[in-house]
């Protein structure tokens, strides 16, 4: 099947051939249909299967076949569509995908997220948009002081459900709900289908339909992945070991706290290799600055917390590193589905000293299988750090991670 063949309008086609796209994913041939019907959707996919495409061609498709005057014609353009996201990051890439795809169409895309002056954005709002991506506390902000209306919105996305789950903004979505008309299409996308999101989903989603195109809390196919024991006293040698003999060029380490990326990348800058951390302590343009420099090749070693788990799209990504293991198993699975996407190969290194065996137990039982393991010549091995994978998983409550 080609995109052509789900009846997408040319000018979209076009673009996506100008990104080197040639057949639609899984999770776009299941969506698209739905979405340009008026379906409401509830969609789950592994990370970096193509969900922004699954639903950015659809609604392009949508807002562009349905535009009143030409496209030379200045009309008004209330927001009609509403993307949220958890993260700057994430609104930041999915912005740009609405512009990419939507490059040949007279359509207009604005995002508004936090941490960066207000006016800017107010100006692009007052100039109109027909598809806004926004984090929640920056649109309730907009709300506040009237720079917005949601009243003429046709289509809510959710992108990354579970993770505005975790991130505690249920109650600013819940607010930003009773500022939308009742009357419109609802879709749900999200990398993982918890109790909680369907419980959210039966409140949202009118008869939606549901997509599931992967098991769930399942890592790319194409990941391969390895554990390295070592004493906790050595991972900063083992890492910088590993990216020099190895001659690894991008790559994307996760730590647990924001303390201990600014440590890791002093450190490696230290050790020769070009590096730079990405945490929530940092300021909006300090992230953006160094997400942009590890995307152009200026750093060598991107070391983040988990709020880039969810939103990084780096294409072509080849190594992650969990140099800390995460507190929840299925925070495991988001890191290291930022490679291996789009069909892409990719590797994924874990550094486990023995205090971090539960967790690498953890992580085992959610996927169903041991992790192969390899001692690096001259890190040496520290004893039993991987207890026996257990028959059954047990429920585990989730934390919220450190951003």
């Amino acid at each position: 099947m080609s995109f052509v063949n789900l009846r997408l309008a040319d000018p979209l086609v076009r673009a996506i051939a100008d990104r080197g796209y040639a057949q639609p994913t899984p999770i776009q041939t299941q969506a698209i249909p739905l979405i340009l019907a008026g379906r409401d959707l509830l969609a789950a996919a592994q990370t970096g299967t193509g969900k922004t495409a699954a639903f950015a061609l659809p609604l392009l498709h949508r807002l562009s076949a349905s535009r009143t005057g030409g496209p030379n014609r200045e009309v008004r353009r209330p927001v009609r569509a509403l993307v949220l996201t958890p993260t700057r990051e994430l609104a930041a890439q999915v912005g740009d995908s609405f512009r990419a795809y939507g490059r040949y169409l007279s359509v207009r895309t604005a995002t508004i997220f936090g941490g960066v002056n207000i006016r800017p954005q107010i100006d692009t709002l007052r100039r109109g948009v027909d598809i806004l991506v926004a984090t929640p506390g920056r649109l309730l902000d907009h709300a506040q002081q009237r720079t917005l209306s949601l009243a003429d919105v046709e289509i809510l996305i959710l992108d990354e459900a579970d993770r505005m789950l975790d991130m505690g903004f249920i109650p600013d979505i819940r607010r930003i709900l009773a500022l939308l008309p009742r009357q419109r299409q609802n879709l749900l996308f999200s990398a993982t289908f918890p109790d909680a999101i369907r419980t959210l989903a039966d409140g949202l989603l009118n008869q939606p339909a549901v997509i599931d195109v992967a098991p769930r809390n399942t890592p790319a196919a194409r990941v391969s992945q390895q554990v390295h024991p070592v004493e906790r006293s050595r991972k900063p040698a083992l890492l910088s070991h590993l990216v020099q003999a190895g001659n690894w060029g991008q790559t994307l380490v996760f730590t647990r706290t924001k303390h201990g990326a600014n440590r890791l990348a002093q450190q490696l800058e230290q050790d020769g290799i070009s590096a730079t951390a990405i945490h929530g302590n940092k300021s909006q343009a300090a992230r953006t600055r160094a997400l942009a420099d590890f995307k152009q090749g200026k750093v060598r070693v991107l070391v983040a917390t988990d709020i880039a788990a969810r939103g990084l799209d780096i294409e072509q990504l080849p190594q992650v590193v969990n140099y800390d293991l995460p507190h929840v198993p299925e925070d495991y699975v988001h890191r290291i589905g930022r490679t291996g996407r789009a069909g892409r190969a990719g590797a994924a290194v874990s550094l486990v000293c023995a205090d971090e065996a539960p967790q690498l137990h953890g992580i085992q039982r959610l996927l169903g299988h041991s992790i192969p393991s390899r001692v690096v010549d001259g890190f040496g091995p520290i004893g039993s750090y991987s207890p026996p994978l257990a028959a059954t998983p047990r429920s585990r409550p989730r934390q919220r991670p450190g951003r």
